[in-house]
């Protein structure tokens, strides 16, 4: 598989932006797809072109969205797509709900690709633990979303990490970040005793070995419709 562009939606996210910093260096048209409605877009515009990467603002539209893939033929996308409990609390909770982002904004544009008729690879960040019977709001989006990525017809890569760690998230989350810190502790002590299957299976990644992990993944053409755990993100 020829890997010449990738279309990196979610690419102002805190994986994202890794993603595309990343991604250039490698010789691939990096196009960092921003919301044109972002109060932060000529930023995010300096930023992205700084690297050498070209910044896309399509509205999240499915058809203006096949139409700018149509055009620009990313041979990837990557949908680094999320929302979080402080932006549906800043905001309109169903506008921002993980039902509406998580798996209605990542459902457009896998729609968008599939009409676009470039045929990309669909690299998807979801999470450790989905699974069609896990109850909660967030996980049952994911689920949705992964679904619908395994019955587009494009091959595809459904990435699962658990925690996602690094510097320089917009929002601090000082409880996650104490509550990863905690449970790798426990994973590390757990393998101690025999349980390193568990602890590779759930121990927390950063943003910078999560982007490189899912840059390697899709650019091996071996990897094709595959959901891969955590234990498998491998920079």
């Amino acid at each position: 598989m020829n890997i010449s562009s990738a279309f990196v939606a979610g690419a102002t996210g805190f994986t994202g932006r890794e993603v595309v910093s990343q991604l250039v260096p490698r010789g691939i048209r990096t196009i960092a797809h921003v919301r044109p409605d972002s109060s932060r877009l000529d930023g995010w515009r300096e930023r992205f072109e700084g690297l050498g990467a070209s910044t896309d603002t399509t509205p999240w539209d499915t058809v203006a969205l096949a139409a700018t893939l149509a055009s620009l033929k990313p041979s990837i996308i990557f949908a680094l797509i999320g929302t979080t409990r402080r932006r549906m609390a800043e905001t309109s909770k169903e506008a921002a709900s993980y039902e509406a982002v998580d798996y209605g904004l990542t459902k457009m544009l896998l729609d968008a690709a599939v009409r676009s008729g470039a045929s990309p690879r669909f690299i998807y960040l979801s999470a450790s633990g989905v699974s069609e019977r896990n109850p909660t709001a967030y996980m049952k989006a994911r689920w949705k979303a992964e679904k619908a990525i395994r019955e587009s017809g494009l091959p595809y890569i459904i990435a699962r990490p658990a925690f996602i760690t690094g510097q320089g998230r917009d929002d601090s989350r000082p409880l996650e970040k104490a509550g990863s810190a905690l449970f790798d502790t426990v994973l590390s002590a757990a393998a101690l005793v025999g349980a390193g299957k568990l602890r590779d299976r759930y121990r927390s990644i950063t943003n910078v070995e999560l982007a490189g992990a899912l840059i390697k993944l899709a650019l091996n053409p071996e990897n094709a419709n595959r959901i891969i755990e955590r234990e498998g993100l491998t920079p």
